[in-house]
């Protein structure tokens, strides 16, 4: 049997470890990663092996050469430019006429191979793909497969809501020759997102191979130093590291030195003529490799030394790696999680703080104190993008350069001349932030549609019907005036999705940024009369026959010293309204509101609208995206009561129209379409999935429980502006009071609560749940939901933070309380 050995990945996550190496032939303890797999092949007698190669291919061509040297038979297949996974086998097609292997040439691992093999043998599938449970999915492939190993569903790098098990796809592959059929030639194909969907559709044998044994993807730092320390200490089942000294110490040959008085404790390896000097002291596990130095006195504890490298007396190093050929002068300090590239020099005495990479052939002045990552990185963060967009502190997580950067990243993402609108919110904060982005597009070659400070919704509604090709919004945060998020968009005005965040972060992080030359740098350029256009597209979408100006009604509007006040106003006025206006001067400091700000606010503005006889009062927040209403009587509508009582309105007048909620939604909403002939569409609770669903046909209404209101004849996104004025065209149209539209809903009683959990146990939970609740009706449109008749309860992975939302929706209140009571028990039963 051949195998093929994918060898073509850079590394970007390891950097700077793989400036100037691939990802495969970084070392892992005594041998590059690539070579362990070659050892682990020849043990179960696979010998003929195809390596694909394109980053930096020739140093591993002269590696290894024709693999004579190893007992293998070596050919390589050479890609131009990169090919995903299926691609890059396919190139290799002609040296593959029968069952072959395909296995990463950058991942740790003592599988069993012939076990695979046979496995696939006797199942004679098509495609067998090798399985392993891992504490957190969200970074692979997750595959669900029947009790015969029968794959029956597999997602590619889901979110947490998509989790439904912890056992996730290697990478590792035993293929027939016809998977060449569903492979096109020349172009980029991937097997989990491209060919293993097509198998599956097409009802072909595809099967998966649950393995025990160690697997590691080495795809960041800290893998990369897990893989070394569980090689260390015996937990892969791999070659031996060398001659055993004693005391969990090992030697590549004996010409390594060790003085007498020098203390290893723990696993330690050391390569070929290293050097040890007296009173060191190395703490395991630690690796030091060929021809390195550490000189007396100093201090190892937790780290791996790449070859040729020289580590000064009395120095310190924690927790750290250094690369190839570096020179640390006498008493430097190195901490934890700090990367040093390759041939870089720290001169005496030089601190470099926590967390700090540094890329190669760089030089640091002796006493320096570094506290940031030089030239390049981002201090080790791997996302970016969490629930609210690229969020953090002012001027401690989000600086001006950061965000200057971070422009430049958007920048690169996007073709030359195109063009990025921009808007914020009237705080300083987000002034001085957005113009730190404008600073960073333009030097990407892309131009500025600065529309100053408006609502999101106007934003989102600017970025749609303008040339533009995204938009990015900077605000201070509505729960925390400490805190800045800035949100992006594609050119529909949506929150861009996880592929587009992707490829932010990833040129984020490598930092390869693309720089014009001067005559194609963007330029900034203004358009308000594309607001204007906003406010007459929002006026005709409302049927204003029904609209008296004679007879006004009278509304009461909390703007939340927002900028939608003049805009607002100046629509309302268009249908007569007689408006009472509530902190409607534009203010900075107060766009953030506490919980008990914010109830206070409601409470004052059911007074004045219960007092004034008012049809109903709205609140909008900071950024003009949600309403919060209370009825003609001053009493408050919680979220899905609001959303349930427009729906209502708004099938009366569309029947047959469909309604678009989150999973977390209650059954109300069926309840209420069944009145009407209509449908319910459910979505993952997250906004963007609900917007990408009001945007489809006969879509009459989308919103959440938190006041977020889609009208899509308007514009698919949350829009508070126009949610007020289309509930204030309902009411009148329909002749009714909204208190009296709420006390015609059925009745729904529904409960959250929050579990803790470690990250590392989430994928376990989820995969325990759907093998727990295989047999029943189970719903997995984000997160699990189990159906009990009536009743269901849905377990949802928080995105953000180490936790369960625990949603039940039961006949009464106390029941609900105790269905949620008895499944948060259950999820945290099921964590280690």
């Amino acid at each position: 049997m051949k195998a093929v050995v994918m060898a073509g990945g850079e590394g970007s996550r390891l950097r700077p470890l793989t400036v100037a190496r691939p990802k495969p032939m970084v070392p892992i303890v005594n041998k590059p990663v690539i070579q362990h797999i070659f050892d682990l092949l020849k043990r179960h007698h696979i010998t003929d092996v195809v390596v694909t190669v394109q980053y930096l291919a020739s140093s591993i061509q002269d590696a290894f050469g024709d693999g004579s040297d190893l007992g293998l038979k070596i050919t390589y297949s050479v890609e131009d430019t990169p090919l995903g996974t299926a691609g890059s086998v396919k190139n290799a097609q002609k040296e593959l006429d029968d069952t072959f292997i395909v296995i990463s040439g950058d991942a740790l691992t003592d599988f069993d191979l012939t076990a695979i093999i046979d496995f696939h043998k006797q199942r004679r599938a098509m495609a067998t793909l090798t399985l392993y449970h891992v504490p957190n999915p969200l970074d692979y492939g997750v595959i669900v497969t029947d009790e015969d190993g029968c794959i029956r569903r597999f997602l590619e790098k889901p979110g947490w809501g998509e989790v439904f098990s912890d056992t996730v796809n290697t990478g590792i592959y035993v293929l027939e020759p016809g998977i060449f059929d569903y492979i096109e030639s020349g172009r980029s194909v991937d097997f989990s997102q491209d060919v293993f969907p097509q198998l599956l559709r097409q009802g072909e044998a595809l099967y998966g191979y649950i393995a025990s044994g160690y697997w590691c993807d080495v795809g960041n730092i800290a893998e990369y130093m897990q893989a070394n320390a569980d090689l260390l200490m015996g937990k892969v089942n791999l070659e031996p590291l060398g001659k055993h000294l004693g005391g969990d110490v090992w030697c590549e040959s004996d010409d390594v030195e060790i003085a007498p008085d020098a203390q290893l404790y723990g696993h330690v390896w050391l390569g070929n003529s290293s050097k040890v000097k007296g009173g060191v002291i190395i703490h395991g596990p630690s690796v030091v490799h060929s021809y390195s130095i550490i000189d007396s006195r100093a201090h190892i504890d937790r780290c791996i030394i790449w070859r040729n490298s020289y580590i000064g007396e009395h120095s310190e190093v924690q927790g750290a790696i250094i690369g190839q050929q570096c020179s640390l002068k006498s008493k430097v300090m190195i901490f934890e999680g700090v990367v040093i590239g390759d041939l870089t020099t720290v001169g005496q005495g030089a601190i470099i703080q926590p967390n700090i990479k540094i890329w190669p052939n760089k030089e640091i002045e002796a006493g320096t104190r570094v506290s940031s990552s030089i030239v390049w990185g981002a201090q080790g963060r791997r996302v970016l993008f969490g629930r609210w967009g690229v969020a953090g502190l002012v001027n401690i997580d989000l600086t001006p350069e950061f965000v200057a950067k971070l422009g430049a990243a958007y920048g690169a993402t996007l073709p030359r001349g195109a063009t990025v609108a921009m808007n914020r919110d009237p705080h300083r904060s987000s002034r001085m932030l957005k113009r730190a982005m404008i600073s960073g597009l333009p030097s990407a070659g892309v131009h500025v549609l600065d529309i100053k400070s408006m609502p999101i919704p106007v934003a989102r509604y600017v970025t749609r019907v303008s040339d533009t090709i995204g938009g990015v919004h900077v605000r201070i945060s509505p729960f925390d005036n400490r805190a800045i998020d800035i949100k992006f968009f594609d050119q529909h005005g949506f929150d861009v999705d996880r592929n587009a965040q992707r490829k932010i972060e990833n040129i984020f992080f490598r930092e390869d940024f693309r720089r014009v030359y001067m005559d194609e740098i963007g330029r900034i350029t203004e358009a308000p009369q594309l607001v204007d256009l906003y406010v007459k597209h929002l006026v005709k979408s409302i049927d204003s026959s029904i609209l008296h100006p004679g007879h006004p009604c009278l509304l009461v509007i909390d703007y939340a010293n927002s900028t939608a006040s003049s805009i607002l106003q100046q629509i309302l006025n268009q249908f007569g309204c007689n408006v009472v206006p509530i902190n409607a001067a534009v203010e900075e400091d107060k766009l953030s509101r506490s919980a008990e700000e914010f109830q206070e606010d409601m409470r004052k503005l059911g007074l004045i609208t219960k007092s004034l006889q008012a049809k109903f009062g709205a609140r909008l927040d900071a950024g003009g995206e949600i309403v919060s209403v209370v009825d003609d009587q001053g009493e408050l509508l919680p979220g899905w009561t609001l959303l349930a009582a427009v729906a209502l309105l708004m099938l009366k007048e569309n029947p047959g129209g469909n309604i678009a909620v989150p999973v977390t939604a209650p059954n109300v909403f069926e309840a209420l379409a069944a009145m009407y002939g209509g449908n319910v569409i459910r979505t993952k609770a997250s906004t963007h999935s609900l917007t990408t669903a009001a945007s489809h046909e006969r879509c009459i209404l989308a919103g959440d429980e938190n006041g977020g209101l889609v009208f899509p004849h308007f514009q698919p996104a949350m829009d508070g502006l126009h949610a007020i004025a289309k509930i204030h065209e309902l009411l009148l149209k329909q002749n009714t009071e909204l208190a009296e539209v709420v006390r015609s809903l059925p009745p729904y009683y529904i409960t959250r609560t929050k579990v803790p959990c470690p990250w590392e146990d989430k994928g376990r939970v989820m995969r325990l749940l759907s093998e727990q609740y295989k047999d029943q009706r189970v719903r997995q449109i984000d997160g699990i939901k189990i159906e009990l008749g009536e009743e269901w309860v849905l377990v949802l992975p928080d995105t953000d933070r180490p936790l369960f939302h625990i949603i039940v929706e039961a006949t009464s209140s106390e029941g609900a309380k105790v269905l949620s009571e008895k499944y948060a028990a259950l999820v945290s039963s099921l964590q280690h």
